[in-house]
């Protein structure tokens, strides 16, 4: 076996046209099949909620179950949030100005970790109605002008309104050097790094940015200023993802507003993919929860969505969800509650959608409806408005703990959950590893195709080119190379760089010639691999379109190589003549992971031989700015175990790993 695979590397050069083109094995477009795949399986899903969304508008009874379905599945995908902390809130500064002031506060969602925000008081005595302001993906956040302009009207207008910076946005940039300056290009890299980290733990970036937002209405409710029976939330871009996720999850919120972001998940999961790593929760397809639904969760509150005809976000998509509400509202005899305003622009909360905005929180608050003017208004730099002494709370608290190390505690106290779940017997654990995965047991016949032979190379070794076909699964390709002499072992091969794993099989069969070789490209690797420019280098991920969507349905990119791998130990174990052949795997890169998981699951293969892989989902939590890893992401799976349980689990004398 391949001791040091950089030595092999070099022959790499010399081999530039192995696999050449006429090796091909799969006859069609096939840089689209996983994603073909993917969307299928998304569809299915959404076709069920359509025929339970159909049955709860036969009648108000059916309605209300529906919504309380939906409640409980948003908390289920939620998972747990992190403990709260105490809230500490402090005023760090105050700015008067004409008919208002806003104060400058700092308070915890979990301890030491801090959020920067500003709160806008009206002239005059309370009680007040109050309003969260959730801002989109702007690096300036609470000071981005026409936030500070929304604020600013309803202040004028008699509300309190507490706008807060999300992670990753002005003052709480959370992946920085000492300095407290950006390690990555904006705030939705950073998003989609800490999701992918926090995924791992059963937790994401929007439930990190849901318990910010809930405490912080908590902290209005300290605030004596403040009538609590009348608080609403108001969000734009990603801003209004946090207000369509509070809405399904805190009661509290008596009136919602999303603007330019409510859209359907099945459409835009199909045309354009996954934004960034704040705006999506693992498993939302697999509980059959459209945006829509976090919504109607809220019914019949009174709702405003907000939206740009020329928007980037898909209008047929928001008019669809809207007509989905106001079926709900109709059926449960409250349509005066749900209110489109479309303006013809395009991103963003412009003056037209303020105005709309402050006139129908005054609707339901003052029970005043008269229309609403914005005049000039002034705003502030982002200095002026800083709430940390620093403007950056990764410099201004020395004990100030982010999103990445929070990630790392939270590893760290499921030590004793990984130890129990050790102790259960090995059919249970495969079990929940399986659910964990995705994989459900099937029936389904494996087909065997053989398509002709290819040569390796400059080599006249020939390959058998098979393909490998089960029902509702991407078709596997395979080149199978029989020696000329008796076999004593057969080598699966595997790789994330297809050209680097040939190179090597090249080199080794010049050396022996003892060996049945399978090389195998895993579905979205290979002749199966996504184009490059269908993912967006911000979101460091060469598969992001791939591996979101996998999650998205409940079948992690991972789990879904396990159940390639385990269907080559299907083909194999078809050839009697091969029973009694010893199976080993060499992968090279993270497709090193589903070989493992594979290995576990399936006993078969006695020896594993791992490249180029991680050895710990903790290098993942130790490493956040590292690259393409969203295919080996499972939601939720330290919870349960890691890597070297894995290995325990199987005996440390089956898996090596090489450099």
């Amino acid at each position: 076996m391949i001791k040091n695979l950089a030595t092999f590397m070099l022959f790499q050069c010399l081999i530039c046209t192995v696999f050449a083109q006429k090796s091909t094995i799969l006859d069609w477009k096939t840089d689209v099949s996983l994603n073909t795949y993917l969307v299928q399986q998304l569809h299915s899903q959404y076709d069920k909620r359509k025929i339970a969304f159909n049955k709860a508008l036969t009648s108000k009874t059916n309605t209300i179950a529906y919504i309380q379905s939906v409640r409980q599945k948003v908390k289920t995908i939620l998972g747990a949030l992190p403990q709260k902390a105490n809230l500490n809130p402090q005023i760090t500064g105050a700015i008067q100005k004409s008919g208002y002031r806003i104060e400058k506060v700092v308070y915890q969602s979990f301890k030491n970790h801090h959020i920067t925000a500003n709160l806008y008081i009206p002239e005059g005595k309370g009680k007040f109605p109050a309003v969260l302001l959730f801002c989109g993906h702007e690096d300036l956040a609470k000071a981005t002008e026409s936030y500070q302009q929304t604020a600013i009207l309803f202040a004028k207008n008699g509300f309190m309104v507490f706008v807060i910076d999300p992670i990753s946005q002005s003052e709480r940039v959370q992946l920085t050097d000492e300095t407290g300056k950006a390690l990555t290009r904006g705030s939705t890299t950073e998003h989609t790094l800490l999701n992918l980290s926090s995924n791992l733990l059963g937790t994401s970036v929007a439930a990190y940015e849901l318990l910010d937002n809930v405490c912080a209405l908590d902290y209005l409710e300290t605030r004596p200023e403040i009538d609590k029976n009348k608080i609403g939330c108001i969000g734009n871009s990603g801003g209004a993802m946090q207000a369509i996720y509070f809405a399904g999850f805190d009661d509290r919120v008596k009136i919602i507003a999303p603007c330019s972001y409510l859209a359907s998940r099945e459409r835009t999961l199909e045309m354009t993919g996954a934004a960034d790593g704040c705006a999506q929760i693992p498993g939302e397809g697999n509980a059959q929860l459209e945006m829509s639904d976090y919504l109607i969760a809220a019914a019949p509150k009174p709702i405003l969505v907000l939206a740009g005809r020329y928007d980037f976000i898909d209008y047929n998509a928001t008019l669809q969800s809207v007509e989905e509400l106001k079926k709900v509202y109709q059926s449960l005899a409250s349509p005066e509650k749900l209110s489109l305003f479309t303006y013809d622009d395009g991103h963003g909360i412009s003056k037209p959608k303020r105005e709309a905005a402050v006139q129908w929180f005054r609707k339901w608050f003052y029970n005043d409806a008269k229309p609403v003017q914005e005049l000039n208004l002034e705003t502030l730099t982002d200095k002026d408005l800083f709430a940390s002494a620093n403007g950056k709370v990764n410099t201004s608290y020395p004990d100030e703990v982010t999103i990445a190390e929070k990630n790392l505690q939270l590893f760290n106290e499921k030590t004793e959950q990984r130890r129990l779940f050790a102790q259960q017997s090995i059919e249970q654990r495969k079990q929940k590893i399986r659910e964990l995965l995705g994989i459900t047991s099937t029936n389904e016949k494996l087909e065997i195709e053989k398509v002709g032979k290819g040569k390796i190379g400059h080599f006249d070794t020939e390959f058998d080119k098979i393909i490998l076909r089960k029902k509702n699964e991407v078709p596997l390709p395979i080149r199978m190379y029989y020696p000329s002499v008796n076999a004593k072992k057969i080598v699966i091969w595997l790789s994330d760089d297809t050209k680097k794993r040939d190179s090597i099989i090249s080199q080794s069969l010049a050396e022996k010639n003892d060996v049945i070789i399978v090389a195998v490209d895993l579905r979205g690797t290979g002749e199966t691999k996504d184009k490059p420019e269908l993912n967006d280098p911000k979101y460091f991920n060469k598969e992001y379109r791939n591996a979101m969507l996998a999650l998205h349905i409940g079948k992690p990119l991972i789990g879904q190589r396990i159940t390639d791998v385990l269907s080559i130990m299907e083909f194999l174990n078809r050839k009697v003549d091969l029973n009694e052949l010893p199976i080993e795997i060499n992968s090279i890169g993270l497709v090193g992971l589903p070989a493992l998981h594979a290995a576990f699951l399936n006993p078969k293969i006695g020896k594993i031989n791992l490249y180029q892989c991680i050895s710990t989902y903790q290098d993942i939590l130790n490493q956040p700015l590292a690259k393409d890893r969203y295919g080996v992401v499972i939601n939720n799976v330290l919870n349960y175990y890691d890597i070297p349980n894995l290995i325990n689990w199987m005996g440390t004398e089956k898996v090596k790993f090489y450099p």
